[in-house]
């Protein structure tokens, strides 16, 4: 069974929304880390707002991790009709039967990169085998939370790891009995 990964970007009190300028100042040496994240993986998950974001920006990045984030299969949950490019996939209307069949192949790790509406669902269904959470070192007070949706969700702490800037990788797995 392929384990699946989220991996967001959030605030101290739990705000990941992908596309504001909060995290701007911080810069973490995250690097590393996320090209290992992304090397590792054998296909993305996306939401439709991250996958539009993507698409927009990665086909005309240069680099190996560009490289690599442009060939991996792309599967992006979404209601909008229309031709998907960039390598992706459009997940059906039983977006959790679709994840639980992708994770029932052989192949490396199922990577969902921000995309926190789909990661809230994966969550609250038991799909998410790890979560991977960048702590940055604030709170906004408003905004899309992560966990907004989720009543009860035990989890074990798997890792944790400095990154700078007062980064904080905290890495979690299902809560073990």
């Amino acid at each position: 069974m392929r384990p699946l990964i989220v991996t967001e970007f959030v605030s101290l009190d739990g705000v990941y929304e992908e596309h504001s300028p909060w995290r701007a100042p911080y810069r973490p040496d995250d690097g590393p880390f996320k090209r290992d994240e992304l090397f590792a993986s054998s296909a993305l998950l996306l939401g439709r707002t991250t996958y539009e974001a993507f698409a927009a920006y990665w086909p005309t990045a240069t680099g190996a991790f560009a490289d690599r984030m442009n060939a991996l299969p792309k599967h992006v949950a979404t209601s909008r009709p229309g031709p998907l490019g960039w390598n992706a996939t459009r997940l059906g209307p039983d977006v959790l039967a679709d994840v639980q069949s992708l994770k029932a192949q052989p192949g490396g790790p199922l990577l969902v990169y921000g995309s926190g509406t789909l990661a809230q669902t994966l969550l609250r269904h038991g799909l998410v085998d790890e979560l991977r959470l960048m702590v940055f070192p604030l709170v906004l007070g408003h905004g899309k939370r992560i966990f907004d949706t989720l009543e009860h969700l035990p989890l074990t702490l798997l890792s944790t790891r400095e990154l700078g800037a007062g980064v904080l990788l905290l890495t979690y797995g299902p809560a073990r009995p």
